[in-house]
């Protein structure tokens, strides 16, 4: 299992962001020991273009991947590695999860291996209303074998009885934002 973490320095929110320092140790760095933690997990690359980056991680004893091209997406940046590299299954883990628990892609690793599904996602129960209506946080609704149908910053799905924005305990998820992929579907 490949976990690639796609790293931009320009991003237009937060220049620099992967570099930032946090308890003395840059952003990239913590995403990154933490996936190397995770069970089930061979390998983490850092898939960048920045000289920035690739210095910062190679310093701290990371694998740096530097594919060609002009990406629109994090997920185009991982399809790019996975072109270039080898391994059947491929996890896009953004580089800004510092929070995330190693068992976390556990949860998304075992489940997609075992389905013949050629790519998932997590997704999680909401806790509140202020999550529900929270624009930063990302909505998904699932059918009931937990195809994603749709995603939404808008607090959807909308119980019509309750209204718009209405907390129901089990009705609403957000999306984690890890994306899990075969060779095939990248």
């Amino acid at each position: 299992m490949t976990v690639v973490i796609p790293a931009r320095f320009g991003s237009s929110r937060f220049p620099g962001k992967p570099l930032a320092l946090l308890a003395g140790k840059p952003l990239i760095q913590h995403v990154y020991e933490r996936a190397l933690a995770s069970p089930g997990v061979q390998r983490v690359l850092v898939a960048t273009d920045d000289i920035r980056i690739r210095k910062a991680v190679t310093a701290f004893g990371g694998t740096v991947v530097m594919p060609k091209g002009r990406f629109r997406t994090g997920t185009d940046r991982v399809a790019a590695v996975a072109r270039r590299t080898s391994g059947n299954v491929f996890v896009n883990l953004q580089g800004d999860e510092i929070a995330l628990h190693p068992g976390l892609l556990a949860d998304l690793i075992t489940p997609f291996l075992k389905s013949g599904a050629a790519m998932g996602t997590l997704k999680r129960t909401l806790t509140s209303s202020g999550e529900v209506r929270h624009p930063g946080i990302v909505k998904v609704v699932t059918d009931s074998n937990g195809n994603a149908l749709y995603f939404s910053r808008a607090p959807i799905p909308c119980d019509r009885e309750k209204g718009l924005g209405k907390f129901v305990a089990g009705l609403h998820y957000v999306h984690l934002g890890i994306y899990i992929y075969t060779r095939e579907a990248l």
